[in-house]
C-alpha cells in the first residue's frame, strides 16, 4: 500500500514534522527564559546605578529600540537564508547579554547592553514565529497559541529561576551566567530540529511575493500587537518595581509578580488553540482584552498585595491569546513571505514594547505607577472594541 510522505520530511534537508514541532516549542521556551531573566534584575540595576523612575524608563527605551532596529532586516534575512540560521546565530548571541546586564556599571553600559539584547531577542522573535507559522501550516492544526504558551512558561521559569538563585544567596552575575550557559547549550542542541525550512510553503509564497512594502492588513494587525506588547512590556519592566515600591515586597521576592503573570499567560495560551477553534479569533480577542482591563484596574485600584498578584494573573490570562492570533493571521497573509509580514507586526509590537515601559516610567514619575496602569487598561479596552478587525 503506497503512503503519502510527510511534506516536511520530504523537503530538502528539512526535519520531520514531530521534530520540527519539538524544536519550535524549545526555541519559544528559550526565548521566554532569556527575556524574563531580565525582570528580576531591574530593581537591582536601578538601585546599583541610582536611577529614578524617569531615568530607568529612558534607559529601557534601548531594549525595545534594539528589537525594532533588527526586525525589518530580520524579515529579509530569514526569507533569504532561512529561519534556522537566524534562530541559532541570534539565539547564541542573545545569551551573552544576560551576564553583561548583571554587571553593568554605568548608564551608558546599561543602554548599550539593552540595545544589543533587544537586537538579538528581536531577531529570534521574528524567525521563530515565521518558522512556527510554517509548522502550523504543515500540520493543519492551530498551534500558535501553544507555541507562545511555551514562551510564557519560559517567562515563568526565567524570572522564578533567577529569583530563586538570588534567594539562595548566589550573586547576581553568577546566577545570570548559570542561566546563560544553560540556554546556549539548549540552542546548540535543538539546531538540528530546526534543520531546513519547510521549502514547499516557501515556494507557494515565493512565486507571488516581492520583498517590498507589506500589505495594509499587516500594519493593522501590528497596531493591535502594539498595545498588547505594551501590556506585556509593562509587566516585564515594572511589575517587580510596583510590588517593591508600592506594595512593599522585598526585592528578592518582587520577581514573583512577573512569574504570576507568566503562569496565567501560559495557562491561557495552552488552552488558546481550543478556544480559538471553538469560539473564533474575534471572541478570543474581545474577551481577552476585557479580562486584561479588569486585571490592570485591580492592580492599580486595590491596595492589597494579594489583589495585586490576582490582577497580574488576570492580565496574563486576558492578554495571552491576542498576540498569537495576530501573528498567525499575519503569517498567513496571501502573497507575502511569513517572515516579512510577521516582521511588520512584531516591529509595531516592539514599538509598543519600546514606548510602553518608557511611557509608564514618565507617567509614574509625574504621578504614580497606579495611574500609569489605569492608562494601560484604557488602551486595552480599545483593542477589545477593535476585535472585529481580526476576522
Amino acid at each position: 500500500m503506497e503512503t503519502t510522505p510527510d511534506p516536511v520530511a520530504v523537503s530538502d534537508g528539512a526535519a520531520s514534522l514531530p521534530t520540527a514541532r519539538r524544536a519550535t516549542r524549545l526555541i519559544f521556551l528559550v526565548s521566554g527564559i532569556a527575556m524574563s531573566t531580565w525582570a528580576p534584575m531591574v530593581p537591582y540595576v536601578k538601585v546599583h546605578l541610582g536611577l529614578n523612575d524617569a531615568q530607568l524608563g529612558a534607559a529601557l527605551l534601548a531594549f525595545g529600540g534594539g528589537s525594532m532596529l533588527s526586525m525589518p532586516f530580520v524579515g529579509w534575512l530569514a526569507h533569504r537564508w532561512g529561519n534556522r540560521a537566524v534562530i541559532v546565530s541570534a539565539g547564541l548571541l542573545m545569551c551573552l547579554a544576560l551576564p553583561a546586564l548583571a554587571q553593568v556599571s554605568s548608564v551608558t553600559m546599561l543602554v548599550g547592553t539593552l540595545l544589543y539584547f533587544g537586537v538579538m531577542l528581536g531577531a529570534v522573535d521574528v524567525a521563530m514565529n515565521a518558522y512556527a507559522v510554517e509548522v502550523e501550516h504543515r500540520s493543519g492544526d492551530r498551534l500558535m497559541s501553544g507555541f507562545h504558551g511555551l514562551f510564557s512558561v519560559g517567562g515563568l521559569s526565567g524570572a522564578a529561576l533567577l529569583s530563586g538563585l538570588l534567594a539562595l544567596g548566589l550573586a547576581l552575575p553568577g546566577a545570570a551566567i548559570t542561566i546563560a550557559i544553560a540556554l546556549a547549550l539548549t540552542v546548540l542542541w535543538l539546531r538540528n530540529g530546526l534543520r531546513g525550512d519547510t521549502s514547499s510553503y516557501r515556494v507557494d509564497i515565493g512565486q507571488k511575493s516581492r520583498l517590498g512594502m507589506p500589505p495594509a492588513r499587516a500594519w493593522l494587525l501590528g497596531l493591535m500587537c502594539f498595545v498588547s506588547f505594551m501590556a506585556e512590556g509593562s509587566m516585564l519592566d515594572w511589575s517587580a518595581l510596583f510590588l517593591r515600591d508600592v506594595r512593599g515586597m522585598p526585592p528578592a521576592s518582587a520577581g514573583f509578580g512577573y512569574a504570576c503573570f507568566s503562569v496565567a499567560m501560559a495557562a491561557g495560551r495552552f488552552s488558546g488553540d481550543r478556544l480559538i477553534a471553538r469560539h473564533g479569533p474575534v471572541w478570543t480577542v474581545r474577551v481577552g482584552a476585557g479580562v486584561a482591563v479588569a486585571g490592570f484596574l485591580l492592580v492599580a485600584c486595590v491596595p492589597l498585595t494579594m489583589a495585586t498578584l490576582l490582577g497580574f494573573v488576570l492580565i496574563g490570562l486576558g492578554a495571552s491569546n491576542i498576540v498569537p492570533v495576530m501573528f498567525s493571521a499575519a503569517g498567513h497573509l496571501p502573497g507575502t513571505p511569513p517572515a516579512v509580514s510577521i516582521a511588520t507586526a512584531t516591529t509595531l509590537g516592539y514599538v509598543g514594547l519600546l514606548s510602553g515601559p518608557a511611557s509608564i516610567g514618565f507617567v509614574a514619575h509625574a504621578s504614580s505607577l497606579s495611574v500609569a496602569f489605569v492608562a494601560m487598561a484604557g488602551l486595552l479596552a480599545l483593542v477589545g472594541l477593535s476585535a472585529r478587525m481580526v476576522r
